[in-house]
């Protein structure tokens, strides 16, 4: 527990010692990078697959409490 708080009290000062500046490099260089089109064409594909594998367990999902409502039926 010491080492976290002596680690994010350092990681504060130096943060802080940055400056203004140095977050803008930062926000600039990121906004350049998710901006680029190859990186929003793998977002989209992540996204894609994303939906898929949720949307793919929640048909599964649903099919099998249909057969164990059949099967309650039929008992």
């Amino acid at each position: 527990m010491w080492k976290f708080l002596l680690g994010a009290a350092v990681g504060y000062v130096l943060g802080a010692r940055a400056g203004q500046e140095r977050y803008e490099q930062l926000r600039r260089t990121y906004q350049r990078v998710a901006d680029h089109p190859a990186v929003q064409g793998a977002a989209g594909v992540v996204r894609a697959r994303v939906e898929e594998a949720v949307n793919g367990h929640r048909h599964a999902d649903a099919a099998g409490e249909g057969a164990r409502g059949r099967a309650g039926a039929v008992r």
